[in-house]
């Protein structure tokens, strides 16, 4: 769900000049020389040899804010569709369509703003590689793990995310190592997550005990540990598409779900053999819809958006309101319940993240 750019100031920088608009040019003007020394008279202002390219503070606006709360029903709304479209697909050739739909959708946003397409092998080999970690294999496992918990504990789970991100990012860089302040914030978010799932041994599985999908398995108690491993992967590709900070990042969106279609067709036609299914009912016709064009498309252009108007440190608030539009929308159209360990675990994740960001504190 979260794309992959985690560097705003360096893709401000970037998006504007690839995007056709002037950066800002830095006027020079050369002293005179002296015909006898060859230097600049004593008196004569000295230009600096470097433009000052420092960036505005990035802060959040009512604008902003209206943005991230779109965005945060747009990505509580995949888990929602994804419910309802359940009901009638399996898991492999949901994604398939969301995948697919979505990247039709992208490349015709990329081909009406006439972005340059690159033709750099080695380009398209890290695009494979970001389709299949930040695509196909968490949008799999979280619409396999709905098939056994609530749409809402999916959601919850999701927002894990950031602390693997950190993790990962201290372990695979140099410049972007845990301090005191993360590591106590991620010791609280997996604390929350122990609270949904509990202990081992416990006999606390974290499934809902209204999921529409709740069929006996052997297998329902991984349906948490399989969000969670979405998650994971998500934090992986967090560090790794840092290095498409060049790109224009729809480009890279479309990319990575026209990878992701192409490695899900054999996936989905050996497991699920979509040719023998019968014919979708019209709910779940429209929720296919609603996760590509609304909460993966529209949710991909709009998060970019965000991110070059108020920044990465803002965008992480949008990670507190995912889960409360998922549970919102499976408490009121499907009717769904939580119980009490998964809405303290909730809590106590929001804190951690409230730790990682910091500003509350700040405040403080």
């Amino acid at each position: 769900m979260l794309p992959t750019e985690i560097t705003p100031p360096r893709f401000a920088l970037e998006e504007t000049e690839y995007s056709g608009k002037s950066v800002g040019k830095c006027a020079t003007t050369h002293s005179p020389i002296t015909r006898r020394s060859g230097r600049a008279p004593k008196d004569s202002p000295q230009m600096p040899l470097k433009p000052d390219l420092t960036l505005p503070e990035l802060k959040i606006d009512g604008t902003s804010w209206l943005m991230l709360l779109i965005l945060s029903v747009l990505w509580g709304g995949s888990f929602f569709f994804t419910e309802i479209a359940l009901t009638d697909l399996p898991p492999f050739t949901l994604v398939l369509c969301r995948v697919t739909i979505a990247s039709l959708i992208l490349w015709w946003v990329v081909l009406l703003r006439h972005i340059p397409i690159p033709r750099d092998p080695k380009f398209w080999g890290a695009i494979v590689i970001m389709g299949a970690f930040n695509n196909l294999v968490p949008f799999s496992l979280i619409v396999w793990g709905q098939t056994h918990i609530a749409s809402g504990l999916a959601a919850i789970l999701n927002a894990t995310t950031p602390l693997f991100t950190i993790i990962i990012a201290h372990i695979a860089t140099d410049t972007e190592k845990l301090n005191l302040r993360k590591a106590i914030g991620v010791l609280i978010g997996f604390a929350g997550v122990v609270i949904i799932i509990g202990l081992p041994g416990s006999g606390a599985t974290g499934a809902s005990d209204s999921s529409p999908l709740d069929a006996p398995s052997s297998l329902a108690f991984l349906a948490p540990f399989a969000i969670l491993l979405a998650t994971f992967c998500y934090g992986c590709t967090g560090v790794f598409g840092k290095r498409f900070g060049g790109m224009n990042p729809i480009l890279t969106a479309a990319g990575m779900t026209s990878a992701s279609s192409f490695m899900l067709i054999p996936l989905a036609g050996f497991i699920d053999k979509p040719w023998e299914l019968p014919i979708p009912s019209t709910d779940t016709i429209f929720a296919v819809f609603g996760i590509a064009a609304l909460s993966t498309a529209l949710a991909y252009i709009l998060y970019f958006a965000i991110l070059k108007r108020a920044g990465a440190s803002n965008l992480l608030l949008v990670t507190f309101l995912i889960p409360v539009s998922a549970i919102l929308l499976g408490v009121g159209f499907l009717g769904e319940t939580l119980l009490p360990q998964h809405i303290a675990g909730m809590g106590v994740i929001g804190v951690g993240l409230a730790v990682i960001d910091g500003r509350l504190l700040a405040r403080r």
